[in-house]
């Protein structure tokens, strides 16, 4: 040997080192374990209960089902238009939801009427054993030039896609705030951001409700309530396309930076990440969902 390999009698060789032999195991049992499972996605949705408004069409239909697809029990509410055509589809959409094995409660309610909301909600509460999650949906639209509005087409869109979320708000407030837990999303819209011609009840409904989202986030906040809003752009329902010209939505796609319209799950997967766990920290928030038709 060589002086520099030279060891003191009793030594321990390199390889019988206790470190190393120690770090060789190690490297050992890992290279065993089999791969880690990826976590279930939104698993903690599983078993808690959503309130949907406007929940039989559109964004509200596919936000009852992404939900449910979680495991997520459903309350949805309608209000008829007097032909039958909104009941027919909140029982189809109740179908659906469970085909999905979720509990499900549907139920035609007015959030314009403070009585029917309060009423809705402590129903839920008894049949479905608590609410978790609201998601204020429900809307309309009444477009017209401001000097034409009259007062009754100003007054039914402020008082659905306002006054409607705030008393959904109030009415589960209590019970979040005493199971110290809650998630609120309001479905608001770029119009709320930026408005265009004929939208002057439909933009000051869905701008108030910016303003509500963000008061009720830091009201509720201190008992551990989310309170988000997303703001769609033209999202492709059955509605938008009985409303809207055809000219208006070429124009609306063609101004988007991903060249297209949206999906109503588009929106719905949105609301369902703000619903998780995964949006624990945000709160107070605003998530265009538009194509980038806002930038």
């Amino acid at each position: 040997m060589t002086g520099g390999d030279r060891q003191e009698p009793g030594a321990p060789s390199i390889a019988e080192d206790p470190i190393d032999k120690a770090l060789e195991q190690l490297l050992v049992e890992v290279g065993r374990e089999s791969q880690p499972q990826p976590r279930e996605l939104y698993a903690e949705l599983r078993g808690r209960v959503a309130i949907v408004t406007g929940g039989a069409t559109g964004i509200g239909r596919a936000t009852t089902l992404e939900l449910a697809r979680y495991g997520a029990h459903i309350a949805f509410n309608y209000l008829d238009d007097g032909t039958g055509r909104i009941r027919e589809a909140a029982e189809r959409t109740a179908q659906e939801l469970k085909q999905l094995e979720v509990d499900v409660v549907y139920q035609e309610c007015d959030v314009r009427d403070p009585a029917a909301v309060t009423a809705f909600v402590d129903q839920v509460g008894q049949i479905l054993g608590g609410v978790h999650i609201l998601v204020n949906n429900a809307g309309i639209a009444r477009d017209r030039a401001l000097w034409r509005m009259s007062d009754e087409q100003w007054r039914d869109v402020i008082e659905t896609n306002l006054t409607g979320a705030f008393n959904m708000i109030r009415s589960v407030a209590p019970i979040m705030r005493v199971q110290q837990f809650g998630k609120i999303v309001n479905v608001s819209s770029i119009h709320g951001i930026r408005s265009e011609f004929g939208l002057a009840n439909y933009a000051a409904s869905k701008a108030g409700l910016l303003g509500l989202t963000r008061s009720a986030a830091i009201e509720l906040g201190p008992a551990n309530i989310n309170v988000n809003a997303v703001a769609p752009g033209y999202i492709r329902t059955t509605t938008l396309a009985a409303s809207v010209p055809a000219e208006v939505l070429d124009r609306a796609r063609e101004r988007t930076v991903l060249s297209r319209l949206g999906d109503p799950q588009d929106v719905a997967h949105v609301v369902v990440f703000l619903c998780s766990e995964l949006a624990r920290h945000i709160t107070g928030a605003v998530i265009p969902v538009d194509g980038g038709h806002l930038l």
